[in-house]
């Protein structure tokens, strides 16, 4: 019997010691990180003059629709306009991230416009040779021209001119500062960044970064053009102005809501996913606003408990306003210190565009009557869902009045823009 347990423990031990050999050689593949939607659409030049066109009237519009109320609380817009349907006269003060006059008509536009005009001469100044040392000297070079004119004799002598010289000095000086200070590299460039408008994470990036959604040829490279170029951005803000990239380009070539929300799932070239104890905030808040989203699909009529009175001129029904108005009181639980935050932009745009499922219209009146830095909010998801309408199918009066108005009296020519974009890249 022994002898039996002998053998059978020698044939035990070497068939554990042939397994453990064999195991060696083992290597169960891990998986590989591939590119969200990475083939190349290719766009006939019709068609990309159509979708650029839409994405830049598109913001415009959205920018439009909140310059009226550009920072108000949803209360005072409801107590002056009830609920914002369309354009409404920009009855301001000027200001330099503003309008640069006072008192505009409906369809004036603020900086959030005038950024997008800036970046298509950034694209045609470099000549495909896009990268943020280029993209800091464009943004010097252009304020050294408007301070040499400062001193210039027409401007001398006529202080209306002076003003509206310093108007602009004033908009693009603290830009300038940080790109000065990026040009010289070290610890000038961390300190102009960290006290750019304040200190606080600002939206910087997602007022141009849009734009490189619509010359790339996937999301992540759209993403990757738009996170080097970031060059205002700190913390998390970066990842989000590559996000909002990534999404114009992907509306592109898509109309399905979910796989332009999605692209802030599987667009992660920095692998912001692996970061410890938080993961990815920006995937975090996307997810955090489409559950709530599903959660006031199911709110119903009997729900009045909840609602706040129906704005005057809110034109869908009563169980539609106590769904939207449940949003806004999450918005409002995670609101940011400043309104131009970029987490709380973002936060408000992926909310607003999961519950308008694509609809222009309902997305933008969502992010208008909502308040805070509307307008902003509605440039970029306007941007989005404009590349993925084309201008012919967005809303006739909204976009005729857009175009009329920025070339007529804000200077902007779009139709214009959208040439110069659709020549220089089918050149």
């Amino acid at each position: 019997m022994k002898i039996k347990l002998i053998i059978a423990g020698i044939f035990c031990f070497s068939f554990f010691l042939s397994c453990n050999e064999s195991t060696k050689d083992v290597a169960i593949p891990s998986p590989e990180n591939s590119a969200f939607i990475s083939d190349i659409i290719k766009l006939s030049k019709e068609e990309y003059y159509d979708k650029v066109l839409g994405a830049l009237v598109g913001s415009a519009i959205g920018d439009a629709m909140g310059a009226s109320t550009e920072m108000w609380h949803r209360s005072e817009i409801q107590l002056k306009y009830g609920y914002i349907n369309g354009l409404t006269p920009a009855t301001r003060e000027q200001s330099p991230e503003g309008t640069w006059d006072h008192n505009l008509l409906a369809g004036a536009t603020t900086d959030d416009t005038r950024w997008k005009y800036f970046m298509v001469k950034y694209f045609s100044s470099t000549q495909g040779d896009l990268n943020p040392e280029n993209f800091s000297k464009f943004i010097t070079d252009y304020y050294a021209s408007l301070t040499k004119e400062l001193g210039s004799d027409e401007v001398s002598r006529n202080p209306d001119l002076l003003d509206n010289q310093i108007e602009k000095v004033d908009w693009i000086k603290e830009w300038a500062r940080v790109s000065l200070a990026y040009q010289n590299g070290g610890k000038a460039y961390q300190k102009a960044q960290n006290r750019f408008y304040g200190g606080e994470m600002s939206c910087a990036g997602q007022l141009y970064t849009p734009m490189f959604g619509l010359l790339t040829s996937t999301p992540d490279e759209a993403y990757n053009m738009a996170y080097e170029h970031s060059i205002f951005d700190i913390g998390y803000a970066k990842d989000i102005s590559g996000l909002v990239a990534a999404m114009t380009q992907t509306a592109m070539r898509t109309k399905n809501i979910d796989s332009i929300l999605n692209t802030a799932v599987f667009v992660d070239p920095l692998g912001y996913k692996s970061s410890r104890l938080v993961t990815r905030i920006s995937q975090n808040v996307l997810d955090s606003s489409r559950r709530t989203v599903l959660v006031s699909r199911k709110l119903s009529a009997e729900n009045d408990s909840i609602i706040t009175a129906i704005p005057k001129g809110y034109p869908q029904t009563k169980q539609a306003w106590i769904q939207q108005d449940y949003l806004y009181s999450f918005l409002d639980n995670d609101k940011k210190a400043i309104a131009f935050h970029a987490g709380e932009i973002w936060q408000i745009m992926v909310t607003a565009i999961d519950y308008g499922q694509g609809d222009f219209q309902k997305t933008m009146q969502f992010i208008v009557n909502y308040g805070r830095d509307n307008d902003t909010v509605a440039a970029v998801a306007g941007m989005i869902l404009g590349a993925k309408d084309g201008y012919n199918n967005l809303p006739e009066d909204l976009k005729t009045n857009v175009l009329k108005v920025s070339k007529e009296n804000m200077g902007i020519n779009l139709e214009a823009l959208a040439t110069e974009m659709t020549n220089n890249l089918y050149h």
